[in-house]
């Protein structure tokens, strides 16, 4: 049976174990219609455009004074 060559630290041995728990960042990419940030392969939430097709309508917030 195979024994271990060397001591493992817990250092060592959590970013090991860590490795598999990251998480990916979003794909944010600009709007090509009112260039403010979106996620990509999504419907802009602020023009409502995707791919060049307006897919809903977006109503404009009132502004409270």
């Amino acid at each position: 049976m195979a024994t271990p060559k060397g001591k493992i630290s817990k250092a060592r041995k959590h970013s090991r174990r860590s490795a598999h728990w990251k998480l990916a960042a979003p794909g944010i990419v600009k709007c090509p219609r009112c260039a403010k940030m979106k996620l990509s392969h999504r419907v802009c939430k602020h023009c409502g455009y995707y791919d060049g097709q307006q897919v809903i309508t977006v109503e404009e917030k009132k502004a409270n004074k």
